[in-house]
């Protein structure tokens, strides 16, 4: 392959990184990020980075780590299993309403989102309630691994998990409804494991750095710290983060379910058929894949599987495009994409840039919250999606290009 879609960050004592990430911001926080990962021992080939690539906790989102032998719990991060669905409706355009508040109203008062009360009793983004519907999901699905897990790690039983289960939560995590290029209607979805897949990174990143000092190891970032194949810890993180990714899969499934639903049953629409035409897919996970011949495990912190005919879902920030895309199975990539915009700055540096005017003129015709805590949500907190969407021709075609015209925000 040309080496003219993406540039090579050499390590001096580690695997190269691969980034694609010309015509965007790589910053230096987040390529020192990649080039601390790069010198771990067990990283197999290289490090792929997306062009969303932005620093994180111990690992940059957007990047791409494949490892041999061991795993690396903050690479996955602390929102295990976070990722997209959507589905195309049998709606156009001219069948929605001039003015959409009531179908946000409708999606926002069946889809608990946000936090009040630190989570605690009460808490909004939780059900006070679980719907019959929600709590037959858990009790058939994951109860049981749940309380697997708990008997190894007791600790990790502290609060919400069924209550969860079909709510959205907060920060960049959303539901729209979307027109695209022939006037199609979609309904778009991004969340993941909530508080309980929270709690379980949480910990197992606590327990990996302990691990690292009992063994003597060094690190150059101790975020980084692994769990090394046929220890204990090893085995129950991976126990802990597939039954996540498992409770994401199942989190997003039942959102859709509900907000097709409430548009349904709103009276803002005629009866319509939704079909799913994108995968329910993660963007913050580990799998393991087959690659240059060889069995490795793949973290995708902040990107997307993107073998050859998969179907994925590339999200722009509130006021900007969004992608379905098709896979186009770049070994180099690992076969990967991005996993949505990427973030050009902290949220508290939106913050302070913008104002709630700025997001107003930003977001118009979307309906959505335009008040000021949503304001590190807003579009230019965000890098350009189109340069996103140019810096990966080589890992996706574009299927479908989507425009919000509701967006509900956690």
């Amino acid at each position: 392959m040309s080496d003219t879609t993406y540039s090579v960050i050499a390590s001096q004592t580690g695997v190269p990184v691969k980034a694609w990430t010309k015509g965007v911001q790589l910053e230096d926080a987040a390529r020192q990020q990649l080039l601390n990962a790069a010198q771990l021992p067990f990283v197999f080939k290289w490090i792929a980075a997306m062009p969303d690539v932005h620093w994180g906790i111990g690992a940059t989102v957007g990047s791409v780590i494949p490892t041999k032998g061991a795993i690396i719990p903050a690479a996955v991060g602390v929102d295990i299993g976070c990722g997209m669905m959507a589905v195309q409706t049998s709606l156009n355009a001219r069948d929605l309403p001039d003015n959409l508040k009531g179908i946000r109203t409708a999606i926002e008062t069946a889809v608990p989102h946000g936090r009040t009360n630190r989570g605690g009793a009460g808490d909004r983004g939780a059900w006070r309630d679980i719907p019959a519907r929600n709590r037959e999901v858990w009790l058939e699905t994951l109860k049981a691994r749940y309380d697997a897990i708990l008997a190894k790690h007791p600790k990790l039983d502290r609060g919400n998990h069924a209550n969860h289960l079909g709510t959205l939560g907060t920060g960049n995590h959303f539901i729209e409804v979307c027109v695209d290029e022939s006037d199609a209607v979609w309904f778009m979805l991004h969340s993941g494991s909530r508080g309980v897949g929270n709690r379980m990174g949480s910990y197992f990143i606590e327990l990996a750095k302990k691990d690292m000092t009992k063994f003597f190891v060094n690190l150059p970032d101790i975020d980084l710290a692994y769990f090394p194949e046929r220890t204990e810890h090893f085995d129950d993180y991976v126990e802990a983060v597939e039954w996540a990714q498992d409770y994401a899969q199942r989190n997003r499934d039942l959102m859709m379910e509900q907000t097709i639903g409430a548009v349904r049953n709103s009276g803002e629409a005629p009866p319509f058929d939704a079909e799913l035409k994108a995968i329910n897919c993660h963007h913050n996970y580990v799998a393991r894949e087959s690659h240059y011949g060889e069995n490795v495990l793949v973290t995708r912190k902040g990107a997307v599987r993107a073998r050859e005919g998969d179907m994925g879902i590339i999200p722009g920030s509130m006021g900007a495009r969004s992608y379905i895309v098709r896979g186009k199975g770049n070994p180099e990539s690992f076969s990967s994409c991005s996993h949505g915009a990427g973030r050009a700055m902290s949220r508290n540096e939106a913050k302070r840039r913008f104002t709630v005017e700025d997001h107003v003129r930003m977001t118009a015709g979307v309906e959505c919250r335009k008040d000021q805590d949503v304001i590190d949500e807003t579009p230019a907190a965000y890098k350009p999606i189109d340069a996103v969407m140019a810096a990966q021709a080589d890992l996706v075609e574009i299927v479908h290009t989507l425009r919000q015209v509701v967006c509900v925000k956690g």
